[in-house]
């Protein structure tokens, strides 16, 4: 069985120094850890609970992108329309949208947003409009690209842009920092209404496009981002009971890592057609579920394949010999993630 190989610890450095960047452009990821790291090399920010988006504008083209490469500017236009006033013509930000409500900021709003109709989007724009937290510079205003500097020259850099370019700006603001790991477990004890736990990433650092090395994340619970690879059928039911998980090893082989099971009646209703709509031959290549056992009737080990297409991100108590030990719950679907983003190294 192939399995994820240790992460590297490393720092990679860019091996090409391209003039601008590609609109596809992988944002840097974060390993999930159990407790905040200290050091002098570690500089710490909060988690935000939002869709992770990289913004690039060039002269008059402004362009939102997901963490899988989807473009997202048609689905929040105030925040689009907030960048195009900023009296800057060129500049790559990374950061996160958010939509708060309340004392706490709603993952199902934004969820929300992706809808075919604009004028829906236009209507919820008004509603309840994003906000955008930047916590990144990638290239400056005068398009000088930095992602090969460290995360300490690109935070000053990203502090003056701010100081110069977001002064007045409601739907644009600057994620804080600290250095202190103190204020880190602070920021970590009260998270959970707008925060989503602690970021620490590695100061002497360039930006690690695309891979999880040098900069970690830290959580009050454990959860991860899983590819729904099939379903089973609920006993004696004709709506789906469960859903089965799976996630992409280093060499790209599809785990089946355990099943969620946590759907109201309501929600196994809505769910179902749009499910067996995905049906597959074949999805899961290493620990292919449905196999006897002394447990299992033969009904229980029935299961459908399904196209990799839809994410959920579950919460998890144990994660050994290559699986969830138990049932994880539901918590959201993710449908700003790509599959291949589902992998081992996630995993706490």
């Amino acid at each position: 069985m192939r399995r994820a190989s240790p992460q590297k610890t490393e720092i990679i450095m860019p091996t090409e120094k391209p003039k601008k960047l590609d609109h596809a452009y992988a944002p840097m990821e974060a390993q999930l850890v159990a407790k905040i790291p200290s050091g002098e090399e570690w500089q710490y920010e909060p988690k935000w609970d939002g869709f992770r988006c990289i913004a690039f504008r060039e002269g008059s083209e402004l362009d939102l992108r997901s963490k899988s490469g989807q473009q997202l500017g048609r689905y929040f236009p105030e925040v689009v329309e907030a960048l195009r006033n900023i009296k800057c013509k060129s500049f790559v930000l990374d950061g996160e949208l958010v939509i708060q409500e309340g004392d706490s900021f709603s993952f199902d709003s934004l969820l929300q947003r992706i809808h075919p109709a604009a004028s829906r989007v236009q209507k919820l724009s008004n509603e309840t409009p994003a906000h955008y937290i930047i916590f990144d510079l990638l290239a400056t205003s005068t398009g000088k690209l930095i992602s090969g500097d460290t995360l300490g020259e690109r935070r000053s850099a990203l502090e003056a842009f701010a100081e110069r370019y977001l002064k007045g700006q409601k739907a644009i603001s600057l994620s804080p920092v600290t250095y202190s790991i103190k204020d880190a477990e602070k920021w970590l004890s009260s998270s959970g209404a707008l925060m989503d736990g602690i970021m620490a990433k590695k100061i002497m650092m360039p930006y690690q496009s695309g891979n999880r090395t040098g900069m970690v994340k830290v959580k009050r619970m454990r959860t991860a981002d899983c590819v729904v690879g099939g379903f089973r059928y609920g006993t004696n039911s004709k709506l789906v009971g469960s859903l089965l998980l799976g996630l992409y090893d280093d060499s790209g082989e599809f785990h089946h890592v355990g099943f969620t099971s946590s759907l109201s009646a309501s929600e196994k209703k809505e769910l179902t057609p749009k499910l067996e709509k995905l049906k597959a031959k074949s999805s899961f290549t290493e620990n292919i579920p449905g196999g006897p056992s002394r447990w299992s009737t033969e009904r229980s080990s029935e299961w459908v394949p399904l196209k990799q297409t839809l994410i959920v991100e579950i919460k998890y108590d144990h994660f050994t010999g290559g699986r969830f030990r138990h049932g994880t719950k539901l918590l959201r679907w993710r449908p700003e993630k790509a599959p291949k983003q589902c992998t081992f190294e996630q995993i706490a």
